[in-house]
């Protein structure tokens, strides 16, 4: 048995208390005797006896009544849960590159930056009991989002992800170190790190492979995702009239480093060349990092404080009975 609002329990004793002293205060005899030599050596019936006691009974209802409002509860089936929990740091590329239109969404084509954040949304989406962070880079590496269960607010903040924000260029190392940043004072038994990135370390002080280094040990797996088609891809430019154009250009994807990150770290490398790919891509992922935390919830119970009223009741009319039949004084 379960009290819901057991703190009612502490107001007891005050009752009790009360009971007992309003008793005694207003206990008078009902004949005076003028010598006490009168009324010596005559024992009290069973009778008197029993009435003297009927204050038992009535604390006895006055317990009861406390404890129905006290909520008593049993527990009629206990359930485990099972929860995913880990906590994912997706670093993304936005960098000058991710502009190629080279991925096609709902038949149009888009450019790479807006596909990728359209696929990880829903990768956010499907994830339960997991906090999720955003680190952005290009040029340089910055928090976008810190780890949080709120995912609308990731969402939004995914969203807020540009290009042209931030110093162009492809720092790999700064994205590893500062997604290591906001995992290194995790207490989750698993913790991971998704890097998106469609060139080739350019920029940053921090070596790509020193941060993985580190990266593994901490305890931290990556998983790594080289994006964009091999060989020509249109890239939108301007022309002399202002006008957007679209250019051949061919954008070097540095994918032995990207294998090397994963594999120091014991995660993988995927290279997702079209739309498809990239869903298939996070998918996978999203089935191989589970982590089970076992829960124990009560689902079902049935409240008890109908019975405890309804003693309390039968207490109570029992006792007025008592005191205006058998027990009845004589004043």
């Amino acid at each position: 048995m379960i009290l819901k609002d057991f703190w009612v329990l502490f107001f007891l004793p005050i009752a009790i208390f009360l009971v007992f002293y309003f008793t005694r205060k207003n206990r008078t005899a009902s004949f005076r005797f003028p010598d006490e030599s009168f009324i010596k050596g005559i024992e009290p019936s069973s009778r008197i006896k029993f009435r003297k006691k009927i204050i038992y009974l009535r604390l006895i209802v006055i317990s009861l009544f406390f404890l129905a409002l006290s909520r008593p509860v049993i527990i009629l089936k206990e359930t485990k849960i099972e929860r995913q929990g880990i906590d994912i740091i997706l670093s993304i590329d936005c960098s000058g590159s991710m502009k190629a239109e080279d991925f096609v969404i709902g038949g149009k084509r888009k450019n790479r930056l807006e596909v990728v954040k359209s696929v990880v949304a829903d990768f956010i989406k499907g994830r339960d009991g997991d906090r999720i962070g955003i680190v952005s880079f290009a040029g340089r590496a910055y928090t976008a989002c810190p780890l949080t269960l709120d995912y609308d607010w990731v969402i939004s903040n995914l969203e807020r992800i540009k290009i042209g924000l931030i110093e162009d260029g492809t720092a790999i190392g700064s994205a590893i170190a500062a997604s290591l940043n906001r995992l290194k004072d995790s207490t989750a038994k698993s913790k991971i790190i998704i890097l998106l990135s469609d060139g080739v370390n350019n920029a940053g002080k921090i070596n790509p492979l020193t941060a993985a280094e580190l990266a593994k040990a901490l305890g931290i797996r990556i998983y790594t995702i080289g994006v964009g088609s091999k060989g020509w891809v249109p890239y939108p430019i301007k022309d002399i009239w202002g006008r957007e154009i679209y250019q051949d250009v061919k954008i070097e994807l540095d994918e032995a480093l990207l294998t090397q990150i994963a594999s120091v770290t014991g995660g993988r490398y995927f290279l997702a060349t079209n739309t498809n790919a990239l869903v298939d891509i996070y998918r996978e992922i999203d089935r191989m990092e589970k982590t089970s935390v076992e829960e124990r919830g009560y689902r079902r119970y049935s409240e008890l404080f109908g019975f405890f009223l309804i003693a309390a009741l039968l207490l109570l009319l029992g006792e007025i009975l008592l005191v205006n039949t058998l027990l009845r004084a004589i004043p």
